[in-house]
């Protein structure tokens, strides 16, 4: 037989955890991780809004009597074959990154829930064509579908946040009809039926919310791979155009040529890139043990 202390499952359950603070410590407590991922995000979108205050120079400004300088006190990640601030650059780039990320997983979720809440809710025909058209979709991989995307539409910011968030529809959309088939057989469905709410209504005000935990937890995960996705359409020359500062594209403009000669070229745009998707995947893994404690691992 095993003893067991109740106050300290409870403790560990967060029973004692009141107060908002008090519950947000307990998750960093429990969840060490998930709470540095989201220290990672957090400073990303700090840097991002405050980019004009926190860069010392134009990323844009081009000096070529200062081209290829090494990292100093001056320029403290030196500067590119153009005399840019790599610093500044990266800076900005963190507006980019996060702007194609977050820009291309709100579309892609907003049109995923759509479609998925009304293949799920209405079934039948609707429910057989939207899923033939995602299996289209979920056929090629997310990085070959954006590089056809942005190649059809043209290197620009808002056309690589399209390029990016058609390829994450289908897989929303099978997430949220999967809940949606299971909810719309559950007694509150039915008892909204017996009081005569519209289809529509009951769909928006009582079916969704309920989608809204694992959509959050999707989404939080994919925003990884969308700011990897963006660096690298950029780093093939189908992602954001010059002169604006992108992740990738300072890559590509510097691992073949400067690698050795001006290793800092390649050095801190990779280390931005790996930092921002593993920090969203760190803070994306606590999320889903948070909200949807069956997918642990």
């Amino acid at each position: 037989m095993a003893a067991i202390d109740f106050d300290v499952e409870l403790r560990r359950a967060g029973a004692h955890a009141t107060g908002g603070w008090r519950r947000v410590l307990f998750m960093a407590q429990r969840h060490v991780l998930g709470a540095a991922g989201l220290v990672i995000m957090t400073l990303f979108v700090l840097t991002a809004i405050f980019a004009d205050f926190i860069a010392r120079y134009d990323p844009l400004t081009v000096d070529s009597a200062r081209a290829l300088a090494r990292p100093t006190l001056a320029h403290w990640m030196g500067t590119d074959s153009f005399g840019r601030d790599v610093f500044s650059r990266i800076i900005h780039g963190a507006r980019i990154s996060l702007a194609v990320g977050i820009g291309s997983t709100a579309l892609g979720g907003t049109i995923g829930v759509i479609v998925g809440l009304t293949s799920g809710y209405l079934s039948g025909w609707v429910d057989l064509v939207f899923q033939r058209v995602s299996d289209v979709l979920q056929a090629l991989p997310l990085l070959v579908l954006a590089l056809i995307m942005t190649a059809a539409l043209g290197p620009s910011l808002p056309n690589v946040i399209i390029a990016i968030a058609i390829p994450l529809i289908p897989t929303v959309s099978r997430v949220i009809r999967a809940n949606t088939l299971a909810l719309r057989e559950q007694p509150f469905v039915e008892a909204a039926k017996s009081i005569g709410m519209s289809e529509m209504r009951i769909a928006l005000r009582h079916v969704l919310p309920n989608t809204l935990a694992p959509l959050i937890v999707l989404a939080t995960a994919q925003l990884g791979s969308t700011i990897l996705t963006e660096a690298s359409l950029s780093f093939l020359g189908l992602g954001i155009p010059e002169p604006y500062p992108s992740w990738g594209r300072m890559l590509s403009e510097s691992a073949a040529e400067y690698v050795r000669t001006a290793p800092w070229l390649v050095i801190f745009p990779g280390i931005a890139i790996s930092l921002a998707v593993f920090g969203a995947n760190l803070f994306g893994d606590a999320l889903r043990d948070i909200l949807d404690p069956r997918q642990r691992g």
